[in-house]
């Protein structure tokens, strides 16, 4: 019998997250605590659909009016322009003015990536491989992956985490951009840094600014946990708004994953913001195409869900509420566990878990550390040190934080 045509196709090693996840599932101590997924968990550690959310899928299901043909290319209309809506806020001037355009897209990484083939074709010229695109050190790790995918051939870091003190380098940061050739694109992360969990204040971000716009950098903003990280909406799209009145043209990736609960749904939004309406639809026109190639159209459950509940202002107030709940949770076992660990007398300082903000916490566990709670305290976390603080529970924090101190305490 001949081999087959694929014999020579290599195993790809499993996705990191997802493997973790896997093995946790696998494991029967009863111990076991799950800090690797990115996804919200009640105290209980259950998923949470939002109440919000099973209100208006009722609706939905109840509205005779609705039906299953396609949606444009470009999206559910009312989705786009409520999704940019909330990027830029009720006020935007670039709204008022026309100059901002958006793309249903699967998730928000469908958003970085149709925002990613655009670029490459389009991007200050034809065709621009050897444009380099700047991520953090660290980010999530689908950023390389995406743009690299996208054919860009350039792609570098920039400075981000101080280990030493466990919080921003913003000089290093800022070194980078000045010494990065002018037209680089750069890709930040709106709120919620991930995984670090570490922003930049407003007066920071004021800094990184003000250098983008002398070089010319492309600001290209994921932003993957709006109202998640604060509680606040307008608060976590600081930035976003601070650099459209700062004059940049701008994409700003959104997902709705995380806020509305709608992991599996893949809710995203590509927002871009233009010079001008004219300059907006021809690369409107462009992500058309892109999207047509790519998956042709785009779902409509998800994004009517969103779409329902941001326009009406009484559903909008709700949601709000749902957002908030999450995100005190999260604050609460942040709290929690700092305490709890400074009670032990766990080496080191331990400040930066409450000063970090969204879904997850850069521990400072290093590998060994890491490997020593997954396999003798069956605590699962990334390589990297990252918790998922919704995976902590009020029925978990006491095991976890006597783990690591357990972990800190014996390996160095």
């Amino acid at each position: 019998m001949a081999a087959s045509i694929f014999a020579a196709v290599p195993h790809s090693p499993p996705v990191a997250v997802f493997k973790l996840t896997a093995d946790f599932r696998e494991d029967s101590d009863s111990r076991k605590v799950n800090l690797g997924v990115g996804a919200y968990r009640t105290d209980e550690g259950q998923p949470w659909v939002l109440p919000v959310v099973k209100k208006v899928e009722q609706m939905i299901a109840n509205d005779n009016s609705l039906n299953h043909e396609y949606l444009p290319i470009l999206g559910l209309p009312e989705f786009r322009a409520n999704a940019s809506r909330i990027a830029l806020g009720d006020d935007s001037p670039a709204i008022k003015e026309k100059r901002v355009g958006s793309v249903q897209c699967l998730g928000g990484t469908g958003a970085l990536r149709i925002g990613a083939d655009f670029l490459r074709r389009w991007y200050n010229g034809n065709n621009n491989t050897a444009t380099p695109v700047y991520v953090s050190t660290p980010t999530w790790e689908n950023h390389n992956s995406v743009f690299m995918e996208a054919g860009f051939k350039d792609i570098r870091t920039y400075h981000y985490w101080d280990a030493a003190k466990r919080g921003l380098d913003l000089q290093g940061l800022l070194n980078d951009m000045e010494q990065a050739p002018e037209f680089s694109i750069f890709i930040l992360h709106a709120c919620a840094h991930n995984p670090t969990g570490t922003d930049p204040t407003p007066d920071q971000w004021k800094q990184i600014a003000a250098v983008m716009k002398r070089r010319s950098l492309f600001p290209f903003f994921d932003s993957a946990y709006q109202g998640f990280a604060s509680g606040s909406l307008d608060k976590d799209a600081w930035a976003v708004r601070y650099f459209v009145s700062e004059g940049f043209e701008l994409f700003c990736a959104q997902s709705f994953s995380k806020n509305f609960g709608l992991y599996n749904e893949r809710v995203g939004n590509l927002t871009v913001v233009g010079k001008d309406a004219d300059n907006v639809q021809r690369v409107l026109s462009q992500m058309e195409k892109i999207v047509r190639t790519t998956w042709s159209n785009p779902p409509s459950q998800g994004a009517r869900i969103v779409a329902t509940t941001l326009a009406s202002p009484q559903l909008f107030d709700e949601w709000k509420g749902n957002v908030k709940t999450m995100a005190d949770r999260v604050l609460l076992m942040r709290s929690e566990l700092r305490s709890r660990l400074e009670a032990l007398g766990t080496p080191g300082t331990w400040s930066h878990i409450t000063e970090q903000i969204g879904m997850f916490s850069f521990t400072g566990l290093n590998p060994k550390q890491v490997e020593y709670m997954v396999k003798e305290k069956h605590i699962y976390l990334m390589a990297s040190g990252r918790i998922n603080m919704c995976g902590l529970t009020t029925k978990n924090l006491d095991y976890v934080a006597k783990s690591i101190h357990e972990a800190v305490t014996k390996i160095q």
